[in-house]
């Protein structure tokens, strides 16, 4: 089988902490006293999470599931584009592993074609001369037919894109790696540097969209980038409108 080993996981900068089975990797860094970056992975969560308080599912064994925890200097009212980074950073590391098609839907989804590869969380606390932010990452590993009925789109795996197919220990250090780096950069610099690397990793730059908003509302138009707070930008015939809260249902060629 293939067994989570902290000893195999290597992110210079980070603890790395393994469990077999917790409820929530992001709900236990959340409660912690994070002095400095702090990695949590786990073989099964119970009670996963994703956007909007959705359940995240992983058969015990089957997905790569972490989180990384750091206190930052800039305050949590800064923190909107969080999602957005470790995003950036995750497909790069998933793409130099090999998973050239890997891409990412606005807001927070990893995907592999038209299928959901897997998903990021960020959350964020207030602390004395900052934040701190926890970042989950649920990357589906090998295939389970059961994600695949839980998904309207599908389910899709590493297996189905790497040859041969990495451990799990493999995978979560380079996305980590990754993604630590990039919200370090983030703290110093903003969300101005990874504006531009978006377009390049977006599944969807210049299609058209339609957009269910937080109310129900559904908007229409073409991707057209990030706002400088990581909304996502859509061109309609109404002129550039930026949506905040929303989950983006079908896209087309524009």
């Amino acid at each position: 089988m293939d067994q989570l080993d902290a000893g195999a996981i290597r992110v210079p900068g980070a603890e790395v902490r393994v469990l077999e089975r917790c409820a929530s990797t992001n709900t236990l860094l959340l409660a912690a006293p994070l002095e400095r970056a702090v990695l949590l992975a786990a073989d099964e969560q119970t009670a996963g999470r994703g956007r909007r308080g959705r359940r995240w599912h992983s058969p015990a064994g089957r997905g790569v599931l972490f989180s990384l925890g750091l206190p930052l200097a800039r305050p949590v009212r800064e923190l909107s584009g969080l999602s957005i980074v470790a995003g950036v950073a995750a497909v790069r590391a998933l793409r130099a592993l090999g998973a050239a098609r890997v891409a990412l839907k606005w807001p927070n989804d990893l995907m592999l074609g038209e299928a959901k590869l897997g998903g990021i969380l960020a959350e964020t606390r207030a602390r004395e001369g900052g934040s701190v932010a926890v970042v989950g990452i649920g990357i589906n590993h090998r295939g389970a037919p059961e994600l695949a009925a839980r998904l309207r789109g599908g389910a899709a795996a590493l297996e189905a894109c790497l040859a041969p197919l990495p451990a799990r220990n493999e995978v979560i250090s380079a996305v980590a790696r990754a993604v630590l780096a990039a919200l370090r950069e983030f703290d110093a610099a903003g969300l101005e540097p990874f504006r531009g690397d978006w377009d390049a990793v977006h599944a969807y730059t210049g299609r058209a969209l339609r957009v269910r908003l937080a109310d129900g509302r559904v908007l229409a138009g073409v991707a057209a980038g990030l706002a400088a707070d990581g909304a996502l930008q859509l061109r309609t015939r109404g002129g550039l409108r930026t949506v905040r809260h929303g989950r983006v249902r079908a896209a087309r060629p524009a």
